[in-house]
């Protein structure tokens, strides 16, 4: 299918790895020119070199979107974009009690105002053209909050209601401002993670990763989901084949939500 997205210009904030480097590669093979990044150069600069081939035209710009005076170089630099995905992100698992005031502050300063900073940025000058993409690559934990990432949860839920209300500044044009609720990814965090726990444990990679899947007891999929998988309905809601879909909150969980959204 034709995404008709050939020539567009993109931004993918968190890109050197899991589901943002996932989403810039699919732009980038429907011929949009894409600028990733990361918090660090030689990373940014090794996923440049990565996504390069074939003449594609990737950028990369290396910021720390937990220190502002790194965010503000970066929008400095960055120049107008077609499509912004917003889905750098930090996440941990960390009991109510001991998650400080500081720990609060960093998960709403990355996974809140990243998403506040690059499209207060962007989307005025998306709307001044009358088109234009946003995507925020949220969570279903925005929605039914875990107990164990509360911290995380709530992040979420503001990045949702942050989608929302900047979808109604765009009525009557052809910009839109999607979110993605996705469920339990196989990203490089997790997948360092299970590596861990099996090594500790003495279990095979595989069946461990098969198990935890397997313990979510509301998952319909029933497995980890790929990045490419959010990759994919990301691109779709860059491209204008979604003009109609504005405002939402699309899932992309597995069916682990087990209310009708």
């Amino acid at each position: 299918m034709d995404l008709q997205l050939t020539g567009k210009r993109a931004f993918v904030s968190g890109s050197t790895q899991g589901i943002g480097y996932a989403i810039a590669k699919g732009l980038i093979e429907e011929g949009v020119d894409v600028v990733i990044n990361g918090r660090d150069q030689t990373r940014v600069d090794a996923a440049v070199a990565a996504l390069s081939k074939d003449g594609a035209t990737v950028e990369g710009i290396a910021a720390d979107f937990a220190d502002p005076t790194q965010v503000n170089t970066l929008l400095e630099s960055l120049g107008d974009v077609d499509i912004l995905v917003n889905n750098v992100g930090v996440f941990e698992v960390k009991p109510f009690a001991d998650v400080s005031d500081d720990d609060w502050q960093r998960y709403f300063n990355i996974n809140v105002m990243s998403g506040v900073r690059l499209s207060r940025h962007l989307l005025p000058g998306m709307l001044e053209r009358g088109c234009g993409r946003v995507v925020f690559i949220n969570s279903e934990s925005g929605v039914n909050v875990p107990a164990d990432m509360i911290h995380y949860g709530a992040s979420k839920a503001a990045l949702l209601a942050l989608g929302n209300g900047l979808a109604k500044l765009t009525r009557g044009t052809a910009v839109t401002v999607n979110s993605i609720l996705g469920g339990p990814t196989y990203s490089d965090g997790v997948a360092t993670a299970v590596d861990q726990i099996a090594q500790v444990q003495g279990m095979d990679v595989a069946q461990l990763k098969s198990a935890i899947a397997a313990g979510n007891a509301t998952s319909i999929l029933q497995r980890f989901i790929e990045p490419n998988e959010i990759a994919s309905l990301a691109l779709y809601l860059a491209s204008p084949l979604s003009s109609a879909t504005n405002g939402a909150a699309i899932r992309a969980d597995g069916g682990v939500l087990t209310a009708m959204l």
